[in-house]
């Protein structure tokens, strides 16, 4: 058995397009529904208004960011294959160029001249496309665009953050839904962050204070905008 066989190593790269849009998901569904709970509670609306109004955040919020992912991934996609297609058109027309250029991307990264030529002809053997989809372009099996996974992740994990503050509106005195709203909804985002850090490998404290400070701005701006426009009304 080799050394690496015996050394697996846990990278945390092939995680990144589902974690990206589970982080995006849930952080605005709660952001979103939560602020706007808080804004039209602080109207003095009645539970059932502020109920009704956090439902339909809800729908809207998650349709709208199951459309927006697909289509936006879609367009990263569209780019890939375009991309994708011309270079398989060069490698028909001039591979000798495409030889030449892939090992000068070696030569570039620090690998000698000869050893570069070699390892470019080899993986031109093997596979050429992927060789020069990977070390040219830039795309591979970690980064290569799912519209559909990136759009269904979306609309559910915004589903699951909205779900936290409209629970907080059923469970708390109506005299209270703005600061017990507010109180939970901040928890909910320093978790989230907290995951989404540990997911990906990143600092928990950076991610957790982040969110939690957007979330509070947030929350903030939407309740004066509801208190002030409530008492003019």
């Amino acid at each position: 058995m080799s050394r690496l066989r015996r050394h697996p190593e846990n990278h945390l790269v092939d995680r990144i397009g589902w974690l990206r849009a589970a982080v995006l998901g849930a952080n605005d569904g709660i952001v979103s529904t939560a602020s706007l709970i808080v804004g039209v509670a602080a109207a003095a609306a009645t539970r059932n208004d502020v109920l009704i109004a956090g439902v339909a955040g809800l729908v809207a919020g998650a349709m709208s960011m199951a459309a927006g992912e697909y289509v936006s991934v879609s367009s990263q996609s569209d780019t890939e294959r375009a991309d994708l297609g011309r270079e398989r058109q060069e490698l028909r027309d001039n591979p000798a160029y495409e030889l030449d250029e892939l090992a000068d991307i070696y030569v570039e990264r620090g690998v000698d001249q000869a050893l570069a030529r070699q390892v470019a002809e080899q993986l031109m053997a093997k596979d050429a496309l992927t060789a020069h989809a990977r070390d040219e372009l830039g795309i591979s099996a970690f980064t290569t665009a799912r519209p559909v996974q990136a759009a269904l992740t979306s609309a559910a994990t915004f589903s699951v953050g909205a779900a936290m503050p409209l629970l907080m509106v059923v469970v708390s005195p109506v005299g209270m839904l703005v600061p017990l709203v507010s109180a939970a909804s901040l928890g909910f985002l320093a978790v989230l962050g907290a995951i989404g850090a540990k997911a990906g490998g990143a600092n928990v404290w950076r991610a957790t204070a982040r969110v939690t400070f957007w979330g509070a701005l947030a929350l903030a701006l939407t309740a004066g905008i509801g208190k002030l426009f409530g008492t003019v009304v």
